[in-house]
């Protein structure tokens, strides 16, 4: 795969719109397209858009147009992708989907083909409107950086393309060391990114062991990216979600109960009601 020329990750994200470098790659002009024609990256570093509520007056009015390459384009890059629409939306995900929930029958789109030269290139425009977003978990970060050190074939030019440390790019890959469940507590709030990092360096086997070693003792967890949440507000969280994602609350269970306690509420669970009186 051509490797093309590096493309400055900081100027791919610090503006936006018709004054976005993405879109100064001898990009058409906006035009407006129906929904139809339109189909997300099919890699898109986030597996989860999240809540699209504040993006809900895109019914009403869009504020920047999303960046789309043509399929032709996008397929000479990913051959087996199964693309049905004429445009895939690189910058500009997140909106797509809002404007289908919300109701709004088309978007203006702005035509960037240069984006899609080389898969580098694409995917450092991809993750330039989600790294360091809030709303953009720790794990998905990690599995973007992991694609483009693959792409790039070396970690070091990935942290020169992303504008980061080499120690950086390091401490994100580091994380998919974490066994799945950790994986999962750590994207839900539960484990501070800087004990994540430390547990991600634990022996597979011993990481969930180590972990509630930690959080039963007596000393605070160390401050981390986002928030820290007790167990109880986990819980409450996963209950409220039940109805729509039933998983949530089944891993945040098997983490505190553990195989044993998984069990014994299995059992007390269909176990035959005592008859009150």
């Amino acid at each position: 795969m051509a490797r093309g020329k590096r493309t400055s990750l900081a100027g791919l994200g610090n503006a936006v719109g018709n004054n976005s470098p993405v879109d100064q790659y001898d990009a058409d002009p906006p035009r407006r397209a129906p929904l139809t024609d339109l189909t997300p990256n099919p890699h898109n570093p986030r597996d989860d858009l999240g809540d699209l509520a504040d993006l809900a007056s895109i019914a009403d009015m869009q504020l920047q147009p999303v960046v789309a390459v043509t399929t032709q384009a996008y397929l000479r890059l990913y051959p087996d992708a199964a693309i049905p629409t004429r445009f895939v939306v690189v910058n500009g995900c997140r909106r797509l989907a809002a404007a289908h929930k919300y109701g709004r029958s088309d978007l203006d789109f702005v035509v960037n083909d240069a984006i899609a030269r080389d898969r580098i290139t694409l995917i450092s425009a991809s993750i330039a409107e989600n790294v360091d977003r809030q709303d953009f978990d720790v794990i998905e970060e990690a599995r973007a950086v992991e694609a483009l050190v693959e792409e790039c074939e070396s970690a070091d030019e990935a942290a020169a393309r992303l504008h980061r440390t080499a120690g950086w790019v390091s401490q994100r890959r580091a994380l998919l060391q974490l066994i799945p469940e950790l994986q999962a507590a750590l994207r839900r709030g539960e484990i501070a990114l800087r004990e994540a990092r430390s547990l991600a360096r634990v022996p597979t086997e011993q990481q969930v062991a180590r972990w509630r070693a930690k959080s039963q003792g007596s000393n605070p967890p160390p401050a981390g990216k986002g928030p820290v949440r007790s167990r109880s507000r986990v819980v409450t969280d996963a209950l409220g979600k039940f109805d729509a994602e039933p998983e949530l609350l089944a891993e945040a269970l098997r983490t505190y109960l553990g195989d044993d306690g998984v069990k014994t509420l299995l059992a007390a669970l269909t176990s035959q009601p005592t008859a009150t009186p």
